[in-house]
């Protein structure tokens, strides 16, 4: 089988062989099918060759590392069903985001089948199309126990694996190969289940937020509108009549199109947020929560609406008011109605009475069409 390692001379060496007697000279003979070198150290130096070989090949480079999903719609979780981390990864899932499903591909973490059941368990993820991130983990243990995640097999597995991955093996202490080709490493099983999981009340907390600002913007909406109605009505007094009046009138209808244009547009930009959040909660989110939110909002839209169109109309009306009262006012108005004007020429004073007339005076009197 293959060697981890080169043995020479005085290396002290564990076998597995068939024992057999060369009759003819009384020798002892050992058919070898099994070599390893003995101790810790030895597993120690595998692993530090089998490091620095994978890494002179490009499988630790940072450009092949890729992102997490912000919100997984599936964590696959590579793992003993039966060990420790598996409880503690669902756990802490369970506790931070119950509603993203999780899938178990079960396999060996231990022994000299680990490694391969861990190959064909990563093909199965990947083939399988279910999962949109893969942990692979286990417990603490020595370091031969933890030794089929130093497999180069295992390791060439994760570079090829289309699916981002976090390794969490063994406890902080602990470091295997996997942690250095996984596009993630955790300490621990439970912090891996930290780092893939959204804080559900986190992600409540946004949206709580987000309701806020579209009633604060609803709010200064209003305001706005309000205000320059009232600047609307100063400069109407302050203008001439006939003509400011119409301009304004005339900017009036402009700022009720442009509100009632722009209205849809930003209600469409905070429905769009609304509904991105909403997805991003997956199947099982907290949906009163939001039917409550998307109804809150639609009642804000409503009533936005109903307090634009009832300022508008009031000041359309007191512009109806004001322009009635200075045509009532007006000179030009008392002369329609039959009236005229005397003055006495060339001072051009004003006669109110007859005894301000005398015999030969020039007087000129002004009517509506002409003089």
């Amino acid at each position: 089988t293959h060697l981890r390692f080169k043995p020479e001379n005085g290396s002290q060496v564990r076998v597995r062989a068939e024992v057999s007697l060369y009759e003819a000279r009384g020798n002892f003979q050992l058919i070898v099918s099994q070599m390893e070198e003995a101790g810790d150290g030895a597993l120690q130096r595998a692993f530090e060759a089998l490091k620095q070989r994978l890494f002179d090949a490009g499988l630790f480079a940072a450009e092949h590392k890729r992102p997490l999903p912000v919100i997984p719609s599936c964590i696959g979780v590579i793992t003993s069903p039966s060990g420790a981390a598996v409880r503690d990864v669902l756990t802490v899932l369970k506790r931070r985001f119950p509603a993203i499903p999780v899938i178990i591909y079960p396999t060996l973490v231990q022994g000299e089948a680990a490694a391969a059941q861990i190959v064909a368990a990563l093909e199965t993820a990947q083939q399988r199309q279910e999962c949109d991130v893969l942990l692979l983990t286990r417990g603490g243990g020595s370091l031969e126990d933890l030794w089929p995640f130093n497999e180069e097999s295992v390791a060439r597995a994760i570079h090829s694996c289309h699916i981002p991955l976090v390794s969490a093996v063994g406890h902080e202490i602990d470091v295997v190969i996997s942690d250095f080709v996984a596009d993630q490493r955790a300490a621990t099983p439970s912090a891996a289940a930290e780092l893939l999981s959204p804080d559900q009340a986190e992600w409540l907390a946004r949206l709580e937020q987000l309701q806020q600002r579209l009633s604060g913007q609803m709010r200064q909406t209003i305001q706005q509108s309000r205000a320059s109605l009232n600047w609307l009505q100063r400069r109407s007094l302050q203008c001439h009549p006939g003509r400011r009046l119409q301009q304004q009138a005339q900017r009036l209808d402009d700022l009720s199109l442009r509100l009632t244009r722009a209205w849809p547009h930003r209600q469409a930009q905070w429905q769009a947020q609304h509904t991105a959040l909403q997805a991003r909660l997956q199947q099982q989110s907290p949906r009163q929560q939001l039917q409550r939110l998307q109804a809150s909002t639609a009642q804000l839209a409503q009533r936005l609406k109903y307090c634009i169109y009832t300022q508008l109309s009031e000041r359309r009306g007191e512009l109806a008011i004001l322009s009635h009262t200075l045509d009532s006012i007006s000179p030009l108005a008392t002369l329609q109605r039959g009236y005229s004007i005397t003055l006495r020429q060339p001072q051009g004073t004003l006669i109110q009475a007859t005894s301000q007339a005398q015999i030969g005076d020039t007087l000129e009197t002004r009517l509506a069409s002409g003089s």
